[in-house]
């Protein structure tokens, strides 16, 4: 909750119709190409979750793993990709001998972003409620 002018102000955030999304380096591809990729992505799925796990079966498809990548200032390997049992589509990040789940929309790419990026952007646009 946060105030302004002592009244307090509740936010409420839906997380298809976000337009600020944090500096992943993801590469700029035409709003027609990510329609094309989503259009591919969600064929003959029914509902969001359906629609969720083929952006996931995508990712797993084309996305050229691992790659590297910095993550708060740590280098990490981004050894797969994988999905939460809420239907979230995560990166598994390896330093070391510890791994994370980090949110596919939140991770930082490196530059040049790996191969098959683009269906991340796609993922990403479908989110934002294109």
């Amino acid at each position: 909750m946060t105030q302004k002018n002592n009244k307090p102000v509740v936010v409420h955030m839906d997380v298809r119709k976000l337009k600020d999304c944090p500096d992943t380096n993801l590469p700029s591809f035409s709003k027609a190409k990510l329609e094309k990729l989503i259009e591919e992505a969600v064929v003959d799925a029914y509902g969001e979750e359906e629609q969720v796990g083929g952006f996931f079966t995508m990712m797993e498809e084309h996305l050229a793993l691992p790659f590297s990548t910095s993550i708060l200032g740590v280098d990490v390997v981004v050894e797969k990709v994988d999905m939460t049992c809420s239907r979230q589509i995560v990166a598994i990040c390896r330093r070391d001998k510890v791994r994370q789940g980090v949110g596919i929309l939140d991770l930082p790419l490196p530059t040049p972003a790996p191969a098959g990026a683009e269906w991340i952007a796609a993922y990403r646009h479908w989110r934002r409620g294109f």
